[in-house]
């Protein structure tokens, strides 16, 4: 797996993003983007429980998610739940705030702008 590690600023807040070129998906760390919808402390706490809900309902986005290697605040590595957007976009929708509007938007975003930088790739091998 080739893998580019960024981090994306939402309302100054940290999320962790890995690029997969060989699938040509982004992944995003869930703690992250959870901790920020529901404006807790430790992301981590809400996401294990939100998890636990969703597996006893037989969701598949939680089944399905995969785990990376991201760093953490201490600087070690450490396997953390990733979803690609399809699978964040789900998992926003199961968590109440009034953050999931923004944020969603936000991922739309990152998503044009990866696309615009294809585009621009792609208008620059052109052959005429």
């Amino acid at each position: 797996m080739d893998n580019q590690f960024a981090i994306q600023l939402f309302e100054q807040q940290q999320v962790r993003i890995v690029w997969d070129a060989e699938v040509e998906k982004y992944y995003f760390s869930i703690v992250d983007v959870v901790q920020i919808l529901t404006d807790s402390a430790d992301g981590r706490k809400y996401w294990n429980k939100l998890k636990q809900r969703l597996k006893a309902e037989g969701n598949e986005s939680v089944t399905n998610c995969h785990q990376l290697k991201l760093p953490a605040a201490d600087g070690k590595k450490y396997k953390t739940d990733v979803a690609d957007l399809e699978q964040l976009f789900r998992l926003i929708q199961s968590i109440p705030s009034k953050k999931a509007e923004p944020i969603k938007q936000w991922l739309a975003e990152l998503g044009g702008l990866r696309m615009d930088s294809k585009r621009n790739i792609v208008n620059k091998h052109k052959i005429w």
